[in-house]
């Protein structure tokens, strides 16, 4: 994919899909929007993908929007800002809908749109120096198109918070919040993404897939009769599958799995 506001790579079984504006701190705008939206809609249908790591060059992870972006909006239409906002939801609709687990590598600090980059993210591991702000409210905006992540990620009492506030967090306070779930320092990062990476990829990939949608499918649905054979129908369907059958003949065996042992 060439794609001027991204560095993609490929490492075997590994997407790294790389925020490439370090001189506006990765501040992004519809280039960018589109090319995160493309990105991620190609690598989840890409089958031999089994995680995704979206980190960034430079110092800063992102500073939310550019500045000639929201510039240009200010003079927008409410039709124009309306299609604006929906490409950028679309963007982080497709980071939180790509069927494998998306790590966020956040190396520097992150506001506004960059906080909802990181919540859309399956996980996400921050440098003990990084700040996160959800800064949109100093400018007589709100967090509107970000929302649904952020509230997942943080809980609605922090949001009504941190959403109005626009108070900077560091990133122990993120970590605390549940906006990130792992901190160290920015000499160990690359070890610990390596190592979620490594452990996602050691595990049965179509399994791991059925996971993410479990996850989607159940997480705040009440407790019905419908959601226990929801899930009775789901674990039958992996069981019964080549992957499944393969994974527990190999644990009963004493085996490796079909899937390990292949490039990461």
């Amino acid at each position: 994919m060439n794609l001027p506001t991204l560095d993609i790579q490929r490492h075997g079984h590994v997407a790294q899909v790389w925020l490439n504006r370090p001189d506006v701190r990765n501040a992004f705008n519809e280039a960018t929007i589109q090319e995160l939206t493309h990105a991620f809609q190609s690598i989840g249908q890409d089958q031999t993908v089994r995680a995704v790591v979206l980190g960034a060059h430079g110092k800063a992870f992102s500073a939310g929007g550019d500045l000639n972006w929201m510039r240009a909006m200010a003079d927008y239409s409410w039709a124009e800002n309306h299609a604006d906002a929906a490409h950028l939801a679309g963007m982080l609709w497709a980071i939180a809908n790509c069927p494998v687990p998306v790590i966020a590598r956040v190396q520097g600090d992150c506001y506004g749109g960059g906080v909802g980059l990181v919540a859309a993210c399956d996980m996400a591991v921050a440098v003990d120096s990084a700040g996160f702000c959800l800064s949109e409210v100093k400018l007589g905006l709100i967090p509107a198109t970000i929302a649904p992540y952020v509230i997942r990620a943080i809980g609605e009492r922090s949001a009504h918070r941190y959403f109005v506030t626009a108070e900077r967090m560091n990133a122990q306070r993120a970590q605390a919040l549940g906006l990130v779930q792992e901190v160290c320092a920015v000499d160990s990062l690359d070890a610990v993404v390596d190592g979620l990476v490594h452990a996602i990829v050691a595990n049965g990939p179509h399994a791991v897939r059925a996971s993410k949608r479990l996850i989607r499918d159940t997480a705040g649905m009440p407790l019905t009769a419908g959601l226990r054979d929801q899930t009775a129908r789901t674990i039958a369907d992996i069981r019964a599958s080549d992957e499944g059958k393969a994974g527990v003949n190999a644990f009963l065996h004493k085996t490796t799995p079909p899937w390990q042992g292949k490039a990461n």
